[in-house]
């Protein structure tokens, strides 16, 4: 694994705040009955989506004062005491805490909260003093909050405001478009990117994404490897995280989806963090912005394609340079009328080298990449893609042979779904290579059980990239949420969890593989995470964002 270990937070940011260790494991679960489980989880906290986020203030000096009618004329100047000073908290993805402070008489003062979306909130306090307000607004956006406090008996009225910004965001499909290719100069000087570089990725006003775009989705890929390494996305001009989202030995051409904030200056930041120059790829296929777009609802994973079986299209490899289109709104859970799907998207048992293309439903084939593959190699990728208008997608095999595919659908964007997506400071969940935190590997055929929502209500979901490493033989990695609560998966007598029938990724003997997870977090906000192989192997994952209806 080319990122380095990042050291555990007792304190977690943005939506993952609980008490104590929150970053151990819970419960290493075998195939053939309970273990006895190797450390406790963290006890609730409080609401998990209260971290604090952005802060936005306005000093009681900006407070304006008028008479109010049939007050004499110089009331304003002579009750210079009455001021108001506004500080708002975004600390989930629609919501406000506003903390208003009040200095005047010791009086009866009416107060009223404009929070700009057309709702208002009263209140009467005497006399100086601090209120707090809670707001969850109806859509992500910028909204100017006004407080007006009004001294009736002294005959004046004091208003301040601040402008507030929610912190989620809400996405746009976007057709898959090659932003970066540094093999020929699109969107940067022709040249391998040397080894612990960076090249930067025009995003906000490239390509027809606006430039309030807050988050964009990448599908990037390493190539023209020579030696091993990692690859961090980040937000232009930011601090680059501890983390990786996708990791390459010499030879090998990887990708992976990421999702990333966009940086004040419009870039993302892709740093190669091996020794050896690389070639890198970008495609983009959707962002997000503060302004009513598609929310996300999170899935069960459901299979909706296996060519293995001639589910969702004919039975039988995909042929070399063919495509196949399948239905994906109006099934399996999935409604109509959805922009986009994300999706798990696998080749297997292909015939040669080659690669997998996903977009829009009897769209024109792009130049985009989803997933690469060589001869013989099972390999996963996530995928976010529009579908057309009539909700369907199309995959197209870029070999000259045939290969298997498989897609699962982990989730979908749509008017109707509520939950914006807030981007957090990646950080290192799980890492059992540290020996200190971690009691050992992710167990053949076994599990561990992380808690990520100790509150669970209005978390839709999380983002994480998962890396498999250190693996001894061939296999796969699950996630998905815990159907049981924590003091079930504690208890060592307790049933156990069913086994997924879905694949997050899939590895090799001696490989290290990654790969983005976008999973809900269930009614108890645990997530497991399987190991479906017969041999133990290393497991990191790295949060990026959450997914909040609140």
């Amino acid at each position: 694994m080319g990122g380095p270990v990042r050291n555990h937070r007792l304190v977690m940011t943005a939506a993952l705040v609980a008490a104590g260790l929150g970053l151990v494991p819970s419960t290493a679960s075998a195939a053939d009955g309970p273990t006895k489980p190797v450390a406790q989880g963290p006890a609730a906290s409080g609401n998990a989506a209260k971290a604090s986020g952005e802060t936005f203030h306005s000093p009681a000096e900006r407070t304006v004062r008028t008479a109010l009618p049939g007050a004499r004329n110089k009331a304003a100047d002579d009750h210079p005491g009455l001021a108001v000073e506004l500080t708002g908290e975004s600390y989930s993805a629609h919501r406000l805490g506003l903390t208003t402070k009040i200095t005047g008489p010791d009086a009866e003062l009416a107060v009223v909260v404009d929070f700009g979306d057309g709702t208002t909130e009263k209140k009467t306090v005497k006399g100086t003093g601090e209120i707090y307000h809670d707001h969850v607004y109806a859509e992500v956006g910028e909204y100017v909050v006004k407080v007006t406090v009004t001294d009736v008996a002294n005959g004046i009225q004091g208003a301040n405001q601040i402008a507030f910004a929610t912190a989620g965001a809400k996405f746009t499909p976007h057709a898959p478009t090659r932003l970066l290719d540094t093999r020929d100069g699109t969107g940067a000087k022709a040249g391998k990117v040397v080894g612990r570089g960076t090249t930067r990725v025009k995003v906000a006003g490239n390509s027809g994404i606006p430039a309030g775009a807050r988050a964009v989705v990448l599908n990037v890929t390493v190539t023209n490897t020579t030696a091993d390494g990692h690859v961090t996305a980040y937000a232009g001009g930011g601090a680059r995280p501890d983390t990786s989202n996708l990791n390459y030995t010499a030879g090998q051409s990887v990708p992976n989806l990421v999702i990333v904030p966009v940086g004040e200056d419009g870039y993302v930041e892709l740093f190669n963090g091996g020794w050896s120059p690389v070639d890198l790829v970008a495609d983009v296929t959707g962002y997000f912005t503060r302004s009513a777009a598609g929310g996300y609802t999170a899935m069960t994973p459901a299979r909706f394609v296996d060519t293995r079986e001639g589910l969702g299209t004919a039975k039988g490899r995909l042929a070399g340079r063919g495509t196949f289109t399948t239905q994906i709104d109006g099934l399996k859970n999935v409604p109509k009328g959805i922009t986009a799907v994300a999706l798990n998207v696998t080749a297997t048992n292909p015939g040669e080298a080659g690669h997998l293309s996903v977009f829009p439903g009897g769209g024109q084939t792009p130049t985009a990449s989803n997933l690469n593959f060589t001869a013989g190699q099972t390999v996963a990728n996530s995928v976010i893609v529009p579908v057309s208008a009539d909700g369907r997608i199309s995959v197209f095999n870029g070999a000259w042979a045939g290969t298997d595919v498989v897609v699962d659908v982990v989730g979908y964007y749509s008017k109707g779904s509520k939950a914006a997506y807030r981007a957090v400071d990646p950080w290192r969940a799980i890492d059992t290579r540290d020996t200190v935190a971690w009691p050992g590997r992710l167990p053949a055929r076994g599990y561990f059980s992380q808690w990520f929502a100790p509150e669970p209500e209005g978390v839709e979901a999380f983002t994480f990239n998962t890396t498999v490493t250190n693996t001894t033989d061939s296999g796969f990695l699950s996630v998905a949420p815990s159907p049981l609560p924590w003091e079930e998966n504690t208890d060592p007598n307790a049933p156990k969890p069913p086994r997924p029938g879905s694949s997050t990724l899939n590895w090799t003997k001696g490989a290290t593989v990654p790969n983005l997870v976008q999973t809900g977090v269930g009614e108890y906000g645990i997530i497991n995470f399987w190991n479906q192989g017969w041999k133990d192997a290393d497991l990191i994952v790295d949060v990026f964002g959450v997914y909040e209806t609140n």
